[in-house]
C-alpha cells in the first residue's frame, strides 16, 4: 500500500514485462513467469502490458487474461533475436507511463537504463548462468558474463529464482539479490484425448518436457531409455529454434522414443498428470518451472543432480 500511494495517489501500478517471447506462454519458463505473474497482478487491479515478439506471437490478439499485448519487431536470428526485440521494446516503453518494467534474462540487462531515463523503476529477473549454455560461442559467452555485472548495477532491483543463484551473485559480485522462488499450479486433468491420440496408457511412460537444446540434456534420457529393458514408454515434449541438427540426432538415437513437439494447455496437463515419472536432465540454469509443475501434479520426479535441481526437489525426488 505504501508503494502504491507513492505513485500519484493511484492505488494501482502500470507494469510492463519486457524480454520474453511473449504470451500466451509457448516457449520457456520466462514466458510462463510473465503470464502467471501478470495475470495475478491484473487480478489485484494493476494495469499490465507484455511485450511480444512479432514473429513469435502470430495471433493478432491485443489482450490475454486481462493483460495488454504489444507486438514489436526484432531481428529473428539466433544471436540477435532476444536483444534486438528487447531494445525496440525499451524504446517503446520509454514513451509509456509505466511505473515498473520487469525485464527478463540477464543478457538484456545492458538495456535496463533505457526505461529508467524517464524515471521508471526496473526489476531484473535473471536466469541461471546462461553463459554456460553450449549453444553460445566465445563472444556470446563473454557478452553474457558481462551482462551479469550489468544486471546488478543498472536495474533498481535484481531477482533470482533460487538460493543457488542468490549465492552465486553474492559470491561472484558481492551483490545481494531478492530471491523469489517459483510456485506450481497444475490443475487436475480429466481428459484422456491426448493419451489416446498418442497411444499412451496412464502411468506407463517416462516424460521429459522442455526446450530441446544440448544443456537440457534430453540425450541422457534418450540414451538411458534405449539401453533399458522395460515395457514403459518414453515421451519427449518440446522443440527449439536453431537446433535442427541436435534434434535430428536425438530422434536418430531415440528410435523407440515418442517425440511430440510442443504441447500446451490441457494436452500438457494431461501428460503431466498421467506420467509414471517426470525426468529433468538440465545441467545449467536456475529453477526449471517444469520441475515445479511436475511436483505440483504429485509426480515422481527424477533430476540431474545440479544444485538448483536438488534445491527444488529436496527429499521429494530422485537424482
Amino acid at each position: 500500500p505504501l508503494i502504491q500511494r507513492a505513485f500519484e495517489g493511484r492505488f494501482f501500478l502500470r507494469i510492463a514485462f519486457i524480454g520474453t517471447r511473449g504470451i500466451p506462454a509457448r516457449y520457456s519458463g520466462f514466458e510462463t513467469f510473465a503470464e502467471e505473474l501478470g495475470a495475478r497482478l491484473v487480478d489485484r487491479g494493476h494495469e499490465v502490458t507484455v511485450y511480444c515478439r512479432r514473429h513469435h506471437c502470430e495471433e493478432l490478439r491485443s489482450m490475454h487474461r486481462g493483460m495488454r499485448l504489444v507486438r514489436v519487431p526484432g531481428i529473428a536470428t539466433k544471436h540477435l533475436d532476444t536483444i534486438s526485440h528487447t531494445f525496440v521494446s525499451c524504446l517503446h516503453a520509454l514513451f509509456q507511463p509505466y511505473d515498473i518494467v520487469v525485464m527478463c534474462i540477464s543478457g538484456n540487462s545492458p538495456l535496463a537504463f533505457i526505461p529508467r531515463l524517464r524515471g521508471t523503476r526496473v526489476v531484473m529477473n535473471v536466469d541461471g548462468s546462461d553463459w554456460r549454455r553450449k549453444k553460445w560461442g566465445r563472444l556470446a559467452r563473454a557478452y553474457i558474463k558481462m551482462s551479469e555485472w550489468f544486471s546488478i548495477h543498472l536495474p533498481n532491483a535484481t531477482v533470482t529464482d533460487s538460493q543457488v543463484m542468490r549465492r552465486y551473485y553474492l559470491e561472484r559480485y558481492g551483490a545481494e539479490t531478492v530471491c523469489i522462488s517459483y510456485g506450481g499450479d497444475m490443475p487436475p486433468s480429466t481428459d484422456d484425448s491426448t493419451l489416446k491420440r498418442l497411444g499412451l496408457r496412464p502411468h506407463e511412460y517416462f516424460l521429459l518436457v522442455g526446450r530441446l537444446v544440448p544443456e537440457n540434456c534430453a540425450h541422457h534420457l534418450v540414451d538411458a531409455y534405449e539401453a533399458l529393458e522395460t515395457d514403459l514408454q518414453c515421451v519427449v515434449v518440446g522443440d527449439a529454434p536453431y537446433q535442427e541438427a541436435y534434434i535430428a540426432d536425438l530422434k536418430r538415437r531415440g528410435a523407440n522414443v515418442l517425440f511430440t513437439g510442443y504441447l500446451f494447455g490441457e494436452a500438457y496437463r494431461e501428460l503431466m498428470h498421467n506420467a509414471y515419472a517426470v525426468v529433468v536432465c538440465s545441467e545449467v540454469g536456475g529453477t526449471h518451472p517444469v520441475l515445479v509443475e511436475a511436483m505440483a501434479a504429485g509426480n515422481c520426479v527424477v533430476v540431474n543432480d545440479t544444485p538448483a535441481n536438488l534445491e527444488v526437489v529436496g527429499e521429494a525426488g530422485l537424482s
